[in-house]
């Protein structure tokens, strides 16, 4: 089977890959798992300089990737790549990882060494999305090799080139190739390989039905999952808040990327008195957007990733609108083409009987929503079925957390928003999924607890 990146900045195949046979994969798992143990077995002083020196090649490449990340998902130039984020992610991750993997000792006597060790899964496949393809695939891999695994990367097809840089300069510093092996899989390959028990955990990053998937092939082998899937993250200006401030983050939350963030912002529930203020400043903030192609350094919003994606926040728009819901951005203001490049859009009227408001748009569209209070915002916050991110504008920081107790979310943020935060875990409930990356939990989630019980007389 083939893969193709089909470019949405011109509708051109950019990249293609062959997928592996069935044969070819197993004899790559079985060289991952031979390689594995010695990996293991070497100082983790050592796994983390590694790592790190992987990651400090990758950023080395980096004038070349900013441009191919723009050719294979769509994202301006201007905004440089991902390497700040990758590097600070990794950076976190290795500098806690002594005191994470740390052996918890219950006991060290005459008479009784009692231990509990965190040792590695073994193989940890990861498969990383398109959006932030270096991001959010470092989330897991960087941990998971100094926690001692052996990492096989299966990365979106619209973005195959990130694994081949990854496996590139992670190779180049000394990383064994078996140890970190990037590939190429069709999804009925990866289902059987779940199904036949070749990984010691598996963490998913995509779709809800992708994440189905993924369970549905571990059912029964009691495989590791964690799994980050949808999103539908609300923003809430509260009677107190810094508006310029709020309409800052919160706009460019929801259309940074073409709206096309894990976290970024999908509803904003606005206190009435500040409702028309916040959705007049908002839309002069989206007016000043440039659309076009992400080569040219002046765009500020590219295409989207895909047309069908495109298509999909197209319908989500057309259907809120004829339900009565008023488009704040006038269409003359940012001609497209009917394909990946698409406006941005600001919706009011809306409410939660529209797609839009309660289903992932994963685009450059918000619905903004007037509120009398905090018990109206805390309920229509929690009438989701996501629970990824929220982001509270308020100056009371008691209130805000009292609030943050109430809603069904990963992380709750204070006057911020779309930020992901290596030194917490990275979470959600509901059907964003399960599990959690970065910080200590990380590392947990990475490796298993094993006690040792030792007699000594």
């Amino acid at each position: 089977m083939t893969i193709q990146c089909i470019s949405p900045i011109d509708g051109s195949v950019y990249a293609e890959r062959e997928t592996l046979s069935r044969a070819e994969a197993d004899a790559a798992v079985a060289r991952a798992k031979v390689a594995q143990t010695a990996w293991a077995a070497r100082p983790l002083s050592e796994r983390i300089a590694l790592v790190q020196a992987g990651v400090a090649a990758v950023g080395a490449m980096n004038d070349e990737i900013v441009p191919e990340i723009a050719w294979q998902m769509g994202r301006p130039v201007r905004y440089g790549g991902e390497f700040g984020g990758f590097n600070e992610r990794a950076s976190y991750m290795a500098s806690i990882a002594e005191e994470a993997l740390a052996p918890i000792v219950v006991e060290d006597s005459d008479a009784f060494r009692r231990v509990i060790k965190r040792v590695p899964h073994g193989l940890v496949l990861v498969v990383a999305p398109w959006n932030y393809p270096y991001m959010t695939a470092i989330n897991t891999v960087a941990p998971a090799l100094i926690a001692g695994n052996a990492v096989m990367l299966k990365h979106a097809s619209q973005t195959p080139l990130v694994g081949e840089r990854m496996a590139a300069a992670f190779h180049s510093v000394g990383i064994p190739a078996d140890v970190f092996q990037n590939v190429f899989l069709d999804h009925t390959t990866t289902s059987e390989l779940i199904a036949d028990r070749a990984f010691g955990f598996v963490n998913f990053t995509g779709s809800v039905g992708g994440g189905k998937a993924m369970e549905a092939a571990a059912a029964g082998t009691f495989t590791g999952i964690g799994l980050e899937l949808g999103g539908k993250d609300p923003g809430y200006v509260m009677d107190d808040a810094d508006v310029d401030a709020a309409v800052d983050t919160l706009i460019d939350g929801a259309m940074f990327n073409a709206g096309q963030c894990c976290c970024g912002i999908e509803r904003i529930y606005v206190h009435v008195s500040l409702f028309d203020e916040f959705v007049a400043k908002a839309v002069k903030i989206v007016n000043g957007y440039k659309l076009g192609n992400p080569l040219e350094p002046d765009t500020t919003m590219g295409p989207m990733a895909h047309v069908r994606f495109a298509e999909e926040v197209r319908a989500q728009t057309a259907e809120a609108i004829a339900a009565g819901a008023t488009a704040q951005i006038d269409p003359a203001n940012f001609p497209e083409d009917g394909g990946a490049y698409l406006m941005p859009q600001i919706l009011t009227n809306v409410t939660h009987d529209m797609r839009v408001m309660r289903e992932e748009s994963f685009g450059p569209v918000v619905g903004v929503m007037p509120v009398k209070d905090d018990a109206e915002a805390i309920a229509l916050m929690n009438d989701s079925d996501f629970g990824l991110t929220a982001s509270l504008w308020t100056n009371d920081a008691a209130r805000a957390e009292a609030i943050a107790d109430q809603i069904e979310t990963g992380t709750v943020f204070m006057n911020r928003a779309d930020y992901l935060d290596p030194g917490l875990c990275w979470t959600g409930c509901k059907d964003t999924g399960r599990g959690g990356g970065l910080s200590v939990i990380g590392y947990h989630n990475l490796t298993r607890p094993k006690s040792f019980h030792l007699k000594k007389a």
